[in-house]
């Protein structure tokens, strides 16, 4: 029993009083009398507002979480008890999340239901557990608050970021791409397959109009055609040490899990054949491209279970047990980090060798807090080293990428923040030129 500001100044009224009793005795005995009433009406509120079983309440959330978005925690409650009351909420998420907020407050009708929502960014994939939900509610008289705990815990597992995946799936049916980030690359290639009739568009070609459908739904309908099918894309993914630094409190190797989904969901959207394959010093999963919705899923899972090593990428081991299980021509998008070293240059010499067969495309995310390094006005000894150090990062950078590029390796350097909508909006652009 938590007595309210309200109580507790009802309470203190019983002081004055009894301070009167040290000139009118009898004012000291009304005093205590007083403050005895104003205990029993605690109780009796205390007693009214009612055990917690009065409230039936429910938690629900998607059964896989998505990694580094907000998810929705939905908290249903409802009141079973003819009176109506004012309440808080506290649910107990896994402290590994970053919570906007932990509390929230409503008001309960006579028999009635309320709703209420808070997020949870989760930042490491995994398996985790809700604990139970405590309610603290205003008894009758607005006296007390009673507090109780509902049996609530349940587990729940992170997953790569599925809230990207359903976004483009959205905005794809809506034919509204762009306001994710992705660009039209429909000028890229012509594509001679019927895809499918959709609305014209105004850079659209007039000689793509579909006069019959314009005359039957009396708007401007455009043919929109399909570039080849069926081609390969290999997702790899470095799982070495480097790939473990955060960038905003999330791992690199996260944010190109992320990145691999929504890859593959829209290539085998596309009809393309998608597979997966992890390495650090061996290789760890390798799953051969398929076609289909199944091969997502069954790419969901593999991802699911990636996790960083604490030690240096095998590009030579990697990528030569690549070449000799993909002996097709694919693109072959290659997720890792720079560091100048022997690693690296084992790196430019493998994928040199992949692209006189497929086409490679390395894709590394930039460090924001590096390139602010390199960028600070020095005024002591450690920010004219933290500069130095920072530039001398990029350079080298730089260095790699450049090497890459003219040896004929498709590059892609974004921030962290980017990643995902980057490599989707490369990989459509190479599709579109016809150029896998």
């Amino acid at each position: 029993m938590i007595p309210t500001t309200r109580a507790i100044l009802i309470l203190l009224l019983a002081a004055p009083i009894i301070a009167l009793g040290t000139w009118f005795k009898a004012m000291e005995w009304v005093g205590w009398v007083y403050a005895l009433l104003v205990i029993l009406l605690f109780y009796m509120d205390w007693y009214l507002a009612g055990r917690v079983d009065r409230f039936e309440v429910a938690r629900l959330h998607d059964t896989k979480l998505s990694l580094g978005v907000d998810n929705p925690v939905t908290i249903n409650l409802r009141n079973r008890s003819r009176r109506g009351t004012s309440f808080t909420v506290r649910d107990e998420a896994p402290e590994q999340f970053r919570i906007e907020t932990r509390l929230l407050s409503g008001e309960a009708q006579p028999l009635g239901a309320w709703e209420g929502i808070y997020h949870v960014q989760p930042l490491r994939r995994g398996d985790y557990q809700f604990g139970d939900i405590s309610l603290r509610w205003l008894g009758p008289l607005r006296l007390v608050l009673r507090q109780g705990r509902v049996k609530a815990a349940n587990p729940v597992k992170v997953y790569p970021n599925l809230m990207d995946v359903r976004k483009y799936d959205l905005m794809l049916r809506r034919n509204r791409l762009q306001e994710i980030g992705l660009r039209n690359t429909r000028m890229f290639g012509e594509g001679t397959e019927f895809e499918r009739l959709r609305e014209y568009l105004p850079d659209d070609e007039y000689r793509r109009i579909n006069w019959k459908a314009t005359a039957r739904r009396h708007r401007p309908v455009t043919i929109q055609y399909q570039t080849e099918r069926s081609q390969n894309v290999m997702a790899v993914l470095d799982t070495g040490r480097m790939m473990q630094s955060p960038v905003a409190d999330i791992a690199k190797l996260d944010y190109a899990v992320n990145a691999v989904l929504l890859l593959g969901y829209v290539a085998t959207g596309k009809g393309d054949r998608v597979g997966v394959m992890s390495f650090a010093d061996d290789v760890s999963h390798y799953l051969a491209p398929r076609q289909g919705r199944g091969q997502f899923y069954r790419m969901l899972e593999v991802l699911y279970g990636v996790d960083a090593q604490q030690i240096e990428p095998n590009y030579r081991k990697a990528l030569t047990y690549l070449a000799a299980k993909q002996r097709r021509r694919a693109l072959i998008v290659i997720f890792t980090d720079l560091s100048s070293g022997a690693s690296m240059e084992s790196l430019v010499a493998q994928v040199s060798l992949l692209a006189r067969s497929s086409l490679p495309l390395v894709v590394t995310i930039s460090d924001p807090d590096v390139h602010k390094a390199s960028e600070q006005q020095p005024h002591d000894s450690l920010t004219v080293y933290q500069r130095a150090t920072a530039r001398q990062m990029l350079d080298e950078r730089k260095v790699i990428l450049d090497t890459l590029r003219k040896r004929g390796v498709l590059t892609l350097d974004v921030p962290a923040n980017q990643l995902s909508m980057a490599v989707i909006n490369r990989y459509l652009e190479l599709k579109g030129r016809m150029i896998l």
